[in-house]
């Protein structure tokens, strides 16, 4: 966008609320310094309302009639912020990726009440340390430390709407939800915390009143169900209850009947069909990847088949169980190429032979480049023994993750017979011994489990 055009923009947006009180355009824009793509992609809960280029001055803005007040997020290459808009507000944002969340500042109308959410998004992040030293303490000491907290939390709440009695009835409900749900949040994770924390083999006894605070939350707000202190809140109040059953803590991996048990809370505790139906295929992927093994109950996804009303959603775990069966331990992995960054097809038995391989396929869709290359990074350094090979599904060569070495970057197209065990289009680890045998179908790079599994294989 030419330079005089932006700032004409930024003048109209900063004052076209004092000059006009009738007019419902609505702004939006800003500044990205380091940017990590070229285009800002605007929200609202999973719809895409806007994607906005960067000119060459790494900025963007663009008006918007009729656009309702609510609560937004804006997505700019892997991370993402919350904003909330109100019609005739003309919000300008700068951020510097190097620093994405602290560096995020805005002006214009409608920005104090978007920097108070950021400010209490930083505080959130900030406390986690000081929270997590609290689960050492029993039930009643823990309540004492948490309830002075949040005595302080609903006094700036408080002060902030005296302060601002105009403010509307949806920005109050965010505020107070970004102020005091991750305390909530701490408080139902605190019975499986302190065990950790403490090396203990029981839960704590816990009275009812530790949870008086329940009684004020609504479980089923649709229009909170995309903000995380929110989100965050619901899974864990419904893992507590699932806990609450009669299950024993769980370090690293849940039993198939504790995940049964949660689908049931899941299906009995929310009544928002699309929040039941994303907390429940949520809760399966999470159990399937977590246990890293080809080894699973499927009882366990038959509850989700019953509770869940999203066909597409029922059609990917389909497809998942499928490819789980594929692939077994024990037998040799052959009979599909993968292509290299110079469009160089190479049989996946000439590579992996006579070395300990592990073979991941990825998708953009459900994982990041930055969470790849963080993994395989750390990986590459300790287990020196196994080559890591990264293979995208349905890639190119013209897509590959900067931060990883290009000798170890691969990728399959549509027509591949890979894909007859990747029908589900989703991350797959493959764990092969020396000899071209597979020592396991299905491990999760996201697993605890994972690095005992990485051990084993390097060092047989």
């Amino acid at each position: 966008m030419n330079k005089n055009i932006f700032y004409i923009l930024l003048f109209l947006a900063t004052f076209i609320s004092c000059t006009n009180n009738k007019n419902t355009e609505t702004f939006f824009g800003g500044k990205i310094i380091n940017p990590k793509s070229r285009h800002v992609v605007l929200y609202s809960m999973k719809n895409v309302i806007d994607t906005l280029k960067l000119d060459a001055r790494n900025k963007f803005i663009n008006k918007y009639k009729g656009l309702n007040e609510g609560l937004y997020y804006f997505v700019h290459g892997v991370e993402n912020q919350y904003i909330y808009i109100e019609p005739q507000d003309s919000l300008m944002l700068r951020l510097n990726t190097w620093d994405f969340d602290e560096s995020l500042v805005y002006t214009g109308k409608g920005a104090e009440r978007n920097n108070i959410l950021i400010d209490c998004f930083l505080e959130n992040e900030n406390d986690n340390r000081f929270f997590y030293a609290l689960n050492e303490l029993k039930p009643n000491a823990y309540k004492k430390k948490v309830d002075s907290i949040l005595a302080i939390r609903l006094q700036t709440y408080n002060s902030y709407i005296t302060e601002h009695p105009n403010e509307t009835e949806g920005y109050k409900k965010i505020l107070k939800t970004a102020l005091t749900f991750p305390i909530y949040s701490h408080m139902e994770s605190y019975p499986i915390e302190h065990v950790k924390y403490k090396r203990l083999k029981s839960f704590p006894k816990i009275d009812a009143a530790f949870y008086d605070y329940r009684k004020k939350i609504d479980l089923n707000s649709d229009s909170l169900m995309y903000y995380t202190p929110y989100a965050e809140y619901i899974r864990n109040y419904l893992y507590n209850i699932t806990y609450s059953l009669g299950h024993k803590p769980m370090m690293k991996n849940y039993s198939s009947k504790f995940t049964m048990d949660l689908l049931s809370t899941i299906n009995s505790k929310i009544d928002s069909e699309d929040s039941k139906n994303a907390f429940l295929k949520r809760t399966v992927l999470d159990h399937f990847y977590k246990k890293s093994s080809c080894n699973i109950n499927e009882n366990t996804f038959q509850s989700f088949f019953e509770y869940s009303s999203n066909k597409e959603d029922k059609e990917l775990i389909k497809k998942l169980l499928s490819d789980n069966k594929t692939l077994k331990k024990g037998t040799k992995l052959k009979g599909f190429p993968i292509l290299d960054f110079t469009n160089h097809e190479i049989d996946i038995e000439e590579i992996i032979k006579d070395k300990k391989t592990v073979l991941y396929f990825w998708n953009p869709e459900y994982v990041s480049r930055n969470y790849i290359a963080s993994k395989f990074k750390y990986f590459k350094n300790n287990y020196k023994n196994i080559q890591f090979l990264i293979v995208k599904i349905d890639g190119n060569n013209k897509d590959q993750i900067n931060r990883i070495d290009i000798k170890d970057q691969y990728f399959i197209n549509a027509e591949n017979p890979a894909n007859s065990f990747l029908t589900s289009k989703m991350p797959r680890t493959i764990l092969i011994n020396k000899n071209g045998i597979i020592e396991n179908g299905f491990a999760s790079i996201s697993s605890p489990k994972i690095y005992t599994q990485l051990r084993e294989l390097n060092k047989n």
